[in-house]
């Protein structure tokens, strides 16, 4: 028996491959009557890097909140152009939206339990001559340390034109 999917953590990291991921995310919620919470993870800068910074940088740094607070609308802003772009209505699907600081599968996994997803779907990024072999690293990090179901969306056609700073 299929568990029933009511909620989708959909995880981005706003590259092209993670906004046309959504589009199967908006899709699997119309179907299955879901919601779809978005993440969005930040990684901390390391602390050695902290060494090399000029006082611009660390004043950027000092503002993550606003950092924060952009990507949520650009977010916001993405979904919005979905609606308007493919006819779908992500705008009521999506019920929450997510931007944390920390490592991504950490962040993933603990979304995921914390708000009660039923799966998990996300982009994969093909790198190199190993794009075949090898998963995102964090791709293969959520799928080796979950128990949920998983989507993973594989790179877009060459012909397909999705874009977070486009939309």
């Amino acid at each position: 028996m299929i568990p029933q999917i009511k909620k989708i953590l959909y995880a981005t990291d706003l590259s092209r491959n993670s906004a046309y991921a959504f589009y199967f995310a908006v899709d699997l919620a119309q179907r299955r009557g879901a919601t779809i919470l978005i993440l969005h993870t930040l990684e901390p800068v390391p602390a050695y890097v902290k060494n090399y910074l000029t006082d611009s940088d660390q004043i950027a740094l000092d503002h993550q909140d606003t950092v924060i607070e952009k990507i949520q609308k650009r977010i916001d802003h993405f979904c919005k152009n979905v609606d308007s772009h493919a006819g779908y209505h992500c705008a009521e699907l999506v019920s929450k939206t997510i931007v944390r600081l920390g490592h991504p599968v950490d962040q993933i996994l603990k979304v995921a339990d914390e708000e009660g997803c039923d799966v998990i779907v996300m982009g994969t990024h093909g790198k190199g001559f190993l794009k075949q072999t090898f998963l995102g690293s964090v791709s293969r990090g959520v799928l080796d340390s979950t128990r949920k179901p998983i989507f993973i969306i594989p790179l877009p056609p060459e012909t397909e034109h999705i874009e977070w700073a486009s939309m």
